[in-house]
């Protein structure tokens, strides 16, 4: 289960950040993450919640947004959210795509103390 290795990161990183703005705790935690980024939100939430304690994070809120995929169709110049898992542009049906948004995992926002 590599989500309880993200979260030791995310930790980590959310000390880093508490240290450099002289935080003493920090409230919310948010973050993005991709469907296709391989990572499961209950998972990631149990990990959070088990690897939190005695942290600075300890009483944090913990918020996970769910990011759609979105594709660049490299035919017609356009940009979609994808609903289902079909590469193809829905305007022109090409299959030159590239995805832009989607595979990512990312901090957004930090509420500190």
């Amino acid at each position: 289960m590599h989500e309880y290795s993200i979260v030791q990161a995310l930790l980590e990183q959310c000390e880093t950040h508490a240290k450099a703005h002289d935080a003493e705790k920090i409230t919310r935690i948010e973050v993005k993450i991709g469907v296709l980024s391989g990572v499961e939100p209950h998972l990631l939430q149990i990990a959070f919640n088990t690897f939190k304690e005695k942290t600075i994070c300890e009483e944090a809120e913990f918020v996970m947004e769910i990011q759609p995929v979105v594709i660049h169709c490299y035919n017609c110049d356009a940009r979609f959210t994808l609903e289902e898992h079909e590469y193809s542009c829905p305007r022109c049906g090409g299959s030159a795509v590239k995805i832009v948004e989607g595979e990512e995992m990312l901090l957004m926002r930090l509420e500190m103390t």
